[in-house]
């Protein structure tokens, strides 16, 4: 497969990148900064230079062509504003799905948050990132022209990935290693199937790729 994925020099878009071109995909990052191409190169990617948060749909629809599945794996980052993770983590995620569909790319698959809900009470910074994740999630969800999954993780870790996980509707809370992460959505781009779920990740006792199987009903 060709797997574009918005977001490359995230910590999760690195690790899948690197999982991805391993298991012999062809793989492209959009990144803003071309500054960071050599870090994509560096795990198999083909960087793409390009501002979702300026960018139009048939810019971002031509970064697309021939692609099989996207992954929107961006985000405003620690320390940014509420208006970016309303530009960013939702605008950025609607864009990319609009120009998926533009370009006849099905397969989309979202990096969310544990708790993301549109409808979400709070006036922190932290609240108002899971309105924006939420609302990009229903956004997403709505599209039909789209085979699309949504994976919402637990508390983000650098640990070690041990390859074991939960992986339900729902979990409830726990810690996840950004490896396993990247491990998840490897299988998840694999398997067809799971389009359609939303999912929730933690660590926990079951591999990976069974864990996978059995919410695809595999």
């Amino acid at each position: 497969m060709r797997i574009v994925i918005a977001g490359g020099h995230g910590q999760i878009a690195l690790r899948l990148e690197r999982l991805l071109a391993a298991r012999g995909h062809g793989v492209a990052g959009i990144v803003r900064d071309a500054g960071q191409s050599d870090d994509l190169r560096e795990v198999g990617a083909e960087p793409v230079v390009l501002d979702l948060e300026s960018a139009s749909v048939e810019q971002v629809a031509e970064a697309l062509s021939g692609a099989d599945a996207v992954v929107f794996a961006a985000g405003a980052g620690p320390g940014s504003s509420t208006e970016r993770k309303e530009t960013v983590d939702r605008d950025a995620a609607v864009l990319l799905a609009d120009a998926a569909e533009r370009a006849g790319v099905r397969r989309y698959v979202i990096v969310s948050s544990m708790g993301a809900d549109a409808e979400h009470q709070g006036d922190e910074i932290f609240d108002a990132y899971l309105r924006a994740k939420g609302a990009a999630d229903d956004a997403v969800r709505s599209r039909a022209g789209l085979d699309w999954t949504v994976l919402r993780p637990g508390a983000l870790t650098n640990d070690a990935g041990t390859g074991l996980v939960t992986l339900e509707a729902s979990t409830g809370r726990g810690p996840v290693p950004r490896d396993d992460v990247a491990a998840a959505l490897a299988e998840l781009l694999e398997t067809p199937s799971t389009a359609g779920l939303t999912l929730e990740l933690i660590s926990g006792a079951v591999p990976v790729t069974v864990a996978v199987k059995d919410v695809a009903g595999n």
